[in-house]
This record gives C-alpha cells, structure tokens and sequence, in this order.
C-alpha cells in the first residue's frame, strides 16, 4: 500500500507536468518576460492567482490575447483586477489579464456601451461564443495599474474554462520564456512547541534555528533538543535568472526517517480555499514582525488542496525512544532545490522562555458556536469561524467594543451586535457600526432593525457606533467655470469622504448622464469629452457624490465650447 501511495503521487505530478499544452498560447506582451509576482505567492489573504509581469514601470503597453478565442467576460471594478478581461480558448482554459489600462477597439466599444446602459463605471459583463472573437496576437488591451494594483503591471493567469480551477502558467510552456537555475532560498527555519508540554531548545514559543552550508551545497541546521511534539515553519523564497526581485516557492517537502510527513506544491488553485493562507503562515509572526512563516504542520486539518500529504499532520511527537532522521526540501518549477538536514534529539529540559498564551475567561472551541455579551453589545461566533481554540480577549467600555487583537486568523464571518435606545431615528439614519484605529474609524456596511445595529465582519480590534453628518467633498484642480476649452480632451475632479466613504457618483452633461472613470488610489474622476454630448457654446456639467450612510454633495459648473471644426 505505502509503495502504491507513492507511485500514485508521482503519476499525478507527472500528469501535471504533461497535460497541458505548452506550445499553444503566446506571451500576453512583445517585452521580455519578468516577474513582479509569480503563482502561489504568499499575498495579504490570498495566494496569488497568477503572474504579475512587469510593464517597464509604464502603463500602455499593448497586451496581446495569447491565442485565440472569444471574450467571455468583463470586469470592471474599483479594486480587485481593477479593468480585467478573460478569453475563453477552444482548448478548454481561459486567459485573464488584469489591471488594464482601458481595452482596444470593440471590446472597448462594448465597455462604454454597457457602462452608459447601466449608467455606472462598475460593471461586469458575460459574453456569449459568438460576440466578441479575438485572434492570437491581437491587441486586446493597454496595461495599466487599476484596482488593487500598486504599480503598474500586468496580471495574467489561465483558469480551467469547466472547473474555474487557477493553473500555475508555467505549465504553458512560460518556464521557457523566465530562464531559472536559481535555487529557492530559505531565509529562516523555526521549530515550534506545540503545545504547554513541548519544549524546544528550551523554549515553549517558536525559535530560529542557525544554518549552515556543506560542502554538497545542502544546509545543516543547529540541532533542535526537543521534548513533547513540535513542529517546523519557513520563511522562503524563490528568484529566477531575470526578474530580480523574490517570489513565492513551488514545492516544499518536509521528511522524515524518509517519509514525507508534510508537503505542498503551487500547480493548480480554488478560489474559495484563498482565505486559508491565514492557517497556512505562521499569522501572529506576520502581523507582529512582518514576516510570513509557512507552517508545515496544522494543530487541526484543514482543507487546502495544494497540501499533498499531512501524516500527524507534519506534527513530530518527541519521545525517549525517537529516532529523527529528518530532511527539508524546497524547490522551484524548474526542479532547481534547496536541502535541509534537521537533526532533532529528545532532552528533558528546563524552559528558559515560557508560552506567551494569555488565559480570558473567554475560550473560544473552533469548532463550537459562541456568543458573548456585556452591556449592549454582543458578538457571535458561528462554529469554524477559527482555526484552532484560543482564548479570547473581549470587553466593552465606554461604549467600546474591544475584541481581540488582530493576532488570531478569522477564517470567516462573525457579527457584532450593538443595542441603541438613546439616539433618535434621523440620528440612527446617519449611524454605522465602525472599526477603530488609532483616531481614525472606518466603516462597516451595517444594518438596523428596531434598535439594533449589527454587521459582519472577519477582523479583530476595536468597534463602536460612529455617526456620519458631513458629506462628501468635490473639488476641480483647474477650474473650467465660464471658460472656452474647445481643445480640451478631459475633465478631472477630487472626491473624497472622511468617514463612511463614497458609495456613489455620477455625472451629468447638460442633463444627460456621462462616464466618470474613478481611479480610487487617486480619488479622482476622469470623464472624456465626447461630441454626442455637448453643445455648441455654453454646456453644464454636474456631478453627484453620496457616501455610505445618504449624505450627498452636488459639484456644478458652466464652460463652454465650440463645436465647429
């Protein structure tokens, strides 16, 4: 059976490497190929979905359409991909390219037609096989850096047409385009006690362990004297020969006395197992120094399908007769690997650093619902909204909530209930429940029944109810009013709220409603003059801001123009 096990593995690695074409799509830009981002990438609650290519630190570059196909589907969105376009190819997998300046020709015509339709910049269309055909090497787009984006680059990945499943692209043949005979580095190596009757090199919290280089290139770390059971994390990354900046690992395999106890490959991805990144890093390391620690062990199981064999759950139980012969192994698409001996001995010891658990009268069982109140405010956990048990930080005063600190990975939703008999119905209008931060709030979609404000949300700190009476703010950076600017192409204005944030906006030329495009990094709105809508001398121009919670600013302003060529 074991013997079984392990040529079954092999077949579904091999089948990986071989079932997809790798001579069939082309490169989705006419620059050489690097990476800002590579598949399965450790991002802020997600595994990256893609390849992030670099674009020059420029955007309008043409972005081709990598075979061919029809376009399937539009988003249009103020984060996320931002402006993204997917081809749905004849061989069963679609292209995606994201964070797009605008789209080229009559994938843009359809944009802006659906946009004045809908009468909203956020839009997101389904397209059927037969409108909207494209060729291989046909530019479908200029790169951009809309949405989430930090930078400009291009987003790109291929998803399984049936499935929706993301696949890794360098099972497209890219590994050819991004030469690689670099090995993974493997920046730190943590043995961690996993529970109060676990030591590890004295401590009872995770420890650093040294390594060192051999002579046959392999690492040798620092023995680990340990008692109880333990397990291991890494901090690593992989390079390439040309992109030059780090990116995320293919493989990582830990073994022990030659068997794989734990492991995980990046060849193919589901959307809804992203969240479970909080479960796979080490989350408190994160958030309290900004490292990401990939654990290779779970205290409890969890259902990511990149994880390929969790025996113990990669947990070792440290005992007298333990005989440890345990190996780390890293690598990258191209097979280039980094080993880790890790030599481990039972010792009964004396903990020189204690567990840092602090005990609440509130424990939380991750696989039990929960409910906590104190005055008028009540929180509910629905079971399996944690990872593991831990014990829970809740108070309330002063009509604040304080709940935990954002240490403890929140796999989904939980509500936060706050009773209000005091304020008036107009007040409760204009109320919302906000997270706190410092001085700062922010807001939180929030319903009201009765007296009752509730939302839902997968964050930890402080809450409180928050009232929002100021409404939004539009400004112009170059006034127009009264003006002739017949050879102006655009107009650009400022948005911006304080507390609840912008909810709507909308433009209206001479009474008919126009395009703003919103570019939120920049909280700026872009509308592109077009004929079909302005008249010959004076024009008017108004635009409609709301936020979240009803309040509404009105910007108007009179230029004018001719129309005479």
């Amino acid at each position: 059976m074991k013997n079984f096990c392990i040529i079954l593995f092999f077949t579904v690695f091999a089948s990986a490497q071989t079932k997809y074409p790798t001579d069939y799509f082309r490169s989705p830009l006419d620059i050489p190929l690097q990476l800002s981002g590579n598949f399965g990438e450790l991002r802020p609650n997600h595994f990256h979905a893609g390849f992030d290519f670099k674009t020059q630190q420029k955007e309008g570059l043409n972005v081709y359409a990598v075979a061919d196909g029809y376009v399937s589907r539009i988003k249009i969105s103020n984060s996320g991909y931002g402006k993204a376009i997917y081809i749905t190819h004849s061989n069963g997998f679609t292209s995606v390219y994201g964070h797009l300046q605008n789209a080229i020709g009559v994938i843009d015509e359809k944009i802006k037609e659906t946009q004045y339709k809908e009468q909203a910049y956020e839009v997101e269309l389904f397209l059927k096989p037969t409108d909207l055909l494209v060729k291989k090497g046909e530019i479908i787009a200029l790169s951009g850096n809309t949405g989430g984006s930090e930078g400009p680059h291009l987003h790109f990945e291929f998803r399984d047409s049936a499935t929706e499943k993301i696949i890794n692209p360098m099972f497209f043949g890219y590994d050819k385009l991004i030469p690689d005979s670099k090995k993974p580095i493997v920046s730190s190596l943590l043995v961690y006690p996993i529970d109060e009757n676990s030591v590890a090199n004295q401590s009872q919290r995770p420890v650093s362990l040294n390594l060192s280089l051999q002579a046959d290139g392999t690492y040798l770390s620092e023995k680990v004297l340990a008692m109880g059971k333990i397990g291991f994390g890494i901090s690593a990354h992989d390079i390439d020969n040309v992109s030059y900046n780090n990116n995320g690992t293919y493989r990582t395999e830990l073994l022990s006395n030659g068997k794989t106890i734990f492991g995980y490959q990046f060849d193919e991805m589901v959307f809804d197992e992203a969240r479970y990144i909080n479960y796979f890093i080490d989350y408190k390391r994160y958030k309290t120094m900004h490292q990401r620690v990939q654990k290779l062990f779970s205290k409890n199981p969890y259902p990511l399908s990149n994880i390929f064999s969790h025996i113990n759950d990669g947990i070792l139980d440290i005992s007298v007769n333990s005989n440890q012969i345990n190996r780390l192994e890293v690598s990258d698409f191209k097979n280039n690997k980094t080993v880790i001996n890790i030599p481990i001995e039972y010792s009964v010891q004396k903990t020189t650093l204690a567990s840092d658990v602090k005990k609440t009268p509130y424990f939380i069982k991750y696989d039990r619902e929960a409910n906590f109140e104190k005055e008028n405010i009540s929180v509910y956990f629905p079971e399996k909204t944690f990872y593991e048990d831990f014990y829970l930080n809740f108070d309330v005063a002063n009509n604040f909530l304080t709940l935990h600190e954002d240490l403890v990975p929140v796999h989904s939703n939980f509500t936060i209930s706050i009773e209000d008999t005091k304020s008036s119905e107009k007040d409760k209008e204009k109320m919302f429940i906000a997270s706190v931060s410092g001085n700062k709030l922010y807001y939180i979609t929030t319903k009201l029944v009765g007296n009752t404000f509730s939302c839902k949300t997968r964050s930890f700190g402080k809450f409180t109810l928050a009232k929002d009476t100021t409404a939004p703010r539009i400004s112009i950076s170059k006034p127009i009013e009264g003006k002739w600017i017949t050879n102006q192409k655009s107009v650009n204005l400022t948005i911006s709220d304080d507390l609840s944030g912008i909810k709507t906006f909308n433009g209206y030329l001479n009474g008919k409603w126009v395009l703003f495009e919103y570019e939120s990094k920049l909280k700026r709105i872009t509308h592109v003059f077009k004929d079909e809508f302005l008249l010959d001398g004076a024009n008017n121009l108004k635009v409609v801001v709301t936020d979240n919670v009803g309040n509404s600013t009105i910007f108007e302003t009179q230029f004018n123009r001719s129309q005479k060529k």
